[in-house]
């Protein structure tokens, strides 16, 4: 079971050939930023984007649209507490207060019901977070929203290849927000990209995203971020999108491989959600352990761990955490996200994973089950 890898992705030379060109002949005049072009492009045009804006990161893509979308002292924004403290961080940068709302415990994302709760008069967002290439109930979210006359952000770092009732993650809401971390399907290192389809708003993000000057300027009209790409980093990112569906169709087939293999303890057991109307692009395999079992996650990954498995917690409640000044009694009001979170952990994911891999993986958690 050595050398098994929690997370990383598959880079070929093909990729190298791409970096190779962007090092060579990516810095002067037209050429330096080719490639932060090309792939802005064409992943916005396979997203059904109309714009798109790379950044240096997934939490500066969020906290740039909420910039360019006003977000500001006194405004809510309502995200879920289960979720990377990246999908909330911009609303902190802009003096905004952070809400933070249970999941649907069989999505594990926003819905409607689990928002209604934290709505006021002064809510101005919510960042719907697509947790573990899960998809929520759009559909629902976004009548939600525009009756509601606020902002709908979709945070689809972990959604690559992911689709609703047909539709593409990255095509929900005022703009949707993509990571290329290393961890993720498709990698630059660090990265991300902004998808919008608003062209004032559009404008206004590639205003901000580069200190606030029009391109070319050297006048700068406002204290703004530097949330510029390179184009090294975007060639890497553009040679992987390239071959995105291959890249998706192996973090599909982890998970497959995984829910086969364990497909006797459905009753001990939940991993990703797939019902018939949603493609999970499956980003990290999510497994929760059954109430029944009183398994919790640190058990579980203590277990793994002295098998020298690499494991890793499903993400723990914000609120719980000393990042927030926030109530203890979000454990009651969001009683989903804390129980879930206390049950669960996430399995290896790396595009370098083998099916024996995958295998020996899956025969001590079944070890895990039969001792429990």
């Amino acid at each position: 079971m050595n050398n098994i890898e929690m997370a990383g992705p598959e880079v070929l030379e093909e990729d190298i050939k791409y970096v190779i060109d962007a090092l060579q002949n990516g810095w002067y005049g037209k050429h330096a930023y080719t490639y932060v072009e090309k792939f802005e492009k064409e992943f916005s045009a396979y997203h059904d984007r109309a714009f798109a804006l790379m950044t240096p990161n997934c939490t500066s893509a969020i906290h740039l649209l909420l910039k360019g979308l006003d977000i500001k002292d006194e405004d809510e924004v309502i995200a879920p507490d289960c979720t990377w403290i990246g999908s909330v961080a911009g609303i902190t940068h802009q003096r905004a207060q952070t809400i933070l709302a249970d999941f649907d415990p069989e999505n594990w994302c926003l819905s409607p019901e689990t928002i209604m709760p934290k709505l006021t008069k002064n809510t101005k967002a919510i960042i719907v977070v697509n947790l573990y290439g899960n998809m929520p109930e759009y559909d629902r979210l976004v009548d939600f929203c525009s009756s509601n006359d606020i902002f709908l952000i979709e945070d689809a770092a972990e959604s690559l290849g992911s689709s609703y009732k047909g539709i593409k993650s990255g095509k929900f809401g005022i703009g949707s927000v993509f990571s290329f971390h290393r961890t993720k399907t498709i990698t630059t290192g660090e990265g991300g990209m902004l998808l919008l389809d608003d062209e004032d708003l559009y404008e206004r993000c590639k205003f901000l995203r580069d200190h606030g000057r029009k391109p070319g300027s050297f006048y700068v009209e406002e204290v703004a971020q530097k949330y510029m790409p390179f184009n090294v980093q975007a060639a890497l990112g553009y040679a992987q999108f390239k071959r995105i569906d291959q890249l998706v169709g192996k973090k599909i087939n982890i998970l497959h491989r995984f829910k086969d293999n364990l497909k006797d303890f459905d009753n001990k057991i939940t991993m990703n959600p797939e019902p018939p109307h949603i493609i999970n692009g499956a980003w990290a395999p999510a497994l929760v352990f059954d109430q029944s079992l009183n398994l919790s996650k640190e058990a579980a990954m203590d277990f793994l761990t002295k098998r020298s498995l690499p494991v890793r917690p499903f993400f723990y409640p914000l609120s719980s955490t000393p990042a927030f000044d926030i109530p203890a009694s979000n454990s009651i009001t969001n009683p989903h996200s804390y129980d879930v979170s206390s049950r669960a952990i996430n399995l290896p994911s790396a595009l370098n994973l083998t099916f024996d891999q995958i295998d020996q993986y899956s025969e001590a958690i079944s070890d895990l089950l039969l001792q429990t």
